[in-house]
């Protein structure tokens, strides 16, 4: 599809783009404000405790940015009032339900409004302790799927995925949608059971809990475990292993 025709799909319509304060949303939201002034609504999901923690992120980590230049010259003083015409922050996390929003009336505006849905969240540290990893890159795809089909007007979902799930193969590898348990080449375990993941992940903490261990000493463990469950699977890190679950 021809640029210009993806933005004119935008005009009129409203979208929730998660992992908002991430690299790549945060360059998306600009442009889609550059490039389509018409959208009508940008619900922008970023991770904090309460909706002024996460409009104090917006500002900072996204509209008050190098990034967001263009647009400030383009606009001048009116700047502040068109951002707040268009962009309804919201606090939330990926890794719950609902994304943990307990604002029902604003939960059933999201639900009658979104057209379309961006998930762009995502922990990229290779390394992540295996229950953060897993609750926002594997359940984290499942809670915007389940949101996403109590959405009335939705049209897509677009989920941001990485290469990095096609294992350590070189060369032209073709894009193929990874099956339900399926693992790669060269895996010690022949199949990815989900709920045996989670069942281990949750006997491991439990375990660790009851040694009184270091703070340190403990997230130092989870990290260990998702990496050798990475590697027992045929994936090089916790981030790519958990990327492909979702």
């Amino acid at each position: 599809m021809e640029a210009n025709k993806i933005v004119e799909k935008f005009e009129g319509k409203t979208i929730l783009i998660t992992g908002a304060t991430g690299f790549l949303a945060k360059i998306l939201v600009e442009k889609i404000l550059r490039v389509q002034p018409n959208i009508k609504t940008l619900f922008l999901l970023i991770r904090s405790p309460n909706v002024g923690s996460a409009e104090q992120r917006l500002r900072q980590e996204i509209v008050d940015t190098e990034l967001f230049r263009v647009l400030r010259d383009k606009l001048g003083e009116n700047i502040t009032s068109f951002l707040s015409s268009k962009i309804i922050p919201i606090s939330g996390d990926v890794s719950k339900e609902k994304f943990g929003i307990g604002d029902a009336e604003l939960i059933d505006k999201m639900y009658g409004e979104i057209d379309f849905i961006i998930n762009s969240a995502a922990t990229t540290r290779f390394d992540e302790r295996y229950d953060d990893a897993m609750d926002i890159n594997a359940y984290g795809a499942m809670h915007i799927l389940n949101f996403a089909k109590k959405c009335t007007k939705l049209k897509l979902i677009l989920h941001v995925s990485t290469a990095y799930v096609g294992e350590t193969r070189s060369g032209v590898i073709l894009e193929k949608p990874l099956e339900m348990g399926e693992t790669m080449e060269g895996s010690k375990i022949s199949y990815l059971d989900l709920e045996a993941e989670k069942k281990l992940l949750l006997e491991t903490k439990t375990r660790l809990h009851s040694q009184n261990i270091p703070k340190h000493d403990f997230i130092s463990a989870l990290r260990a475990l998702g990496i050798q469950r990475a590697i027992l699977h045929g994936w090089p890190n916790t981030y790519a292993f958990t990327k492909a679950m979702g």
